[in-house]
């Protein structure tokens, strides 16, 4: 019974010494990925990341009723926007969006007066 309760004891000092050394490989990774998360290119990334995915949530969502996303519709949006970009035609397309969308801005605000009534 001694000896089960050595080789126990044993047991429970190995299984002690190797939770110590993960638990300190884990803050020696965690100190890595602080010091490397603080560099300001790497905050730039996450920021502009961060911004990338709230865009595209609020594209998605609008776009939803329609049943299509963002995914579906990049790839013509940037065969447009290189056509616009070879042709030299910027000022011209930003006109042409701004009427787009004064248009559509008319065309919900005159739906929302006729459900009004």
């Amino acid at each position: 019974m001694d000896k089960n309760d050595h080789r126990s004891h044993e047991e429970k000092k190995r299984a002690l010494l190797r939770d110590g050394e993960f638990y300190r490989a884990g803050v020696a990774h965690s100190r890595a990925q602080i010091s490397h998360a603080a560099r300001p290119e790497v905050m730039f990334h996450s920021v502009l990341d961060h911004a990338t995915w709230v865009l595209r949530t609020r594209a998605d969502a609008l776009l939803k009723p329609t049943g299509t996303s963002v995914s579906v519709l990049a790839p013509y949006a940037l065969t447009v926007l290189g056509f616009i970009r070879k042709r030299k035609l910027g000022k011209q397309a930003l006109g042409v969006a701004a009427l787009a969308g004064i248009a559509a801005w008319y065309v919900q605000r005159k739906r929302a007066q006729q459900m009004a009534y």
